[in-house]
């Protein structure tokens, strides 16, 4: 099982977790959604990612981008775009001008929401499950994708808790994105997120 610490927009936070000895697959950062508390303006994004992704690869969340948005971040070191609400063809001409993976984000609250991964299954590199909350972190019913044949893989967010049993994520998903279970009164917790990274340790050494 892979892991996605996302929302980082602090240096000393996202030097600890690319030097963590079991540092997440995935690093995120709000991009372009000032709504939420970890949004990082890009003029202080082009500094943080300065610092070294050693292992780890770096996602912009974009939400519905704009073209002014995605020529700022143009150079910048993303290995992917993680999009919410943006049609197919949107999300193809991304992809295609940019030259970027895709991580398709949809937001459920029942059935109709997951299906609608199949319009993406040309153009999509990771489908993402998210809650409807956006910046609140809302859950959903994990039991909606259970039994799906994406043929892609899965990452799994929506108000995961450092101190779920991750292990039964593993069913359901190939990747479990945190976001708010790491943190402390809204802000980054390095304890919880050392906690959350060695549990992920943990259920890949004991498969």
């Amino acid at each position: 099982m892979k892991s996605k610490i996302c929302g980082i927009s602090d240096s000393k936070t996202l030097k600890f977790i690319t030097s963590h000895p079991s540092s997440p697959e995935f690093i995120g950062f709000i991009v372009n959604y000032p709504k939420s508390k970890r949004y990082v303006e890009v003029d202080k994004l082009k500094n943080l990612l300065k610092i070294d992704k050693k292992n780890s690869l770096y996602v912009a969340v974009l939400v519905k981008p704009d073209q002014k948005i995605l020529e700022d971040i143009k150079s910048l070191p993303f290995d992917y775009y993680q999009v919410y609400d943006c049609e197919p063809d949107e999300i193809k001409r991304i992809k295609e001008k940019y030259n970027k993976k895709i991580i398709t984000a949809f937001t459920i609250q029942n059935s109709n929401d997951v299906n609608k991964y199949k319009l993406y299954k040309n153009i999509t590199d990771i489908y993402l499950f998210d809650g409807k909350g956006y910046e609140k972190s809302m859950s959903f019913k994990h039991s909606l994708l259970k039994n799906l044949n994406f043929s892609k893989q899965v990452m799994l967010a929506g108000n995961i808790q450092v101190d779920d049993k991750l292990e039964n994520y593993k069913k359901i998903a190939d990747i479990v994105d945190i976001s708010g279970g790491v943190e402390t009164s809204g802000i980054k917790d390095i304890s919880k997120i050392e906690i959350f990274l060695n549990k992920i340790k943990q259920v890949n050494d004991e498969t």
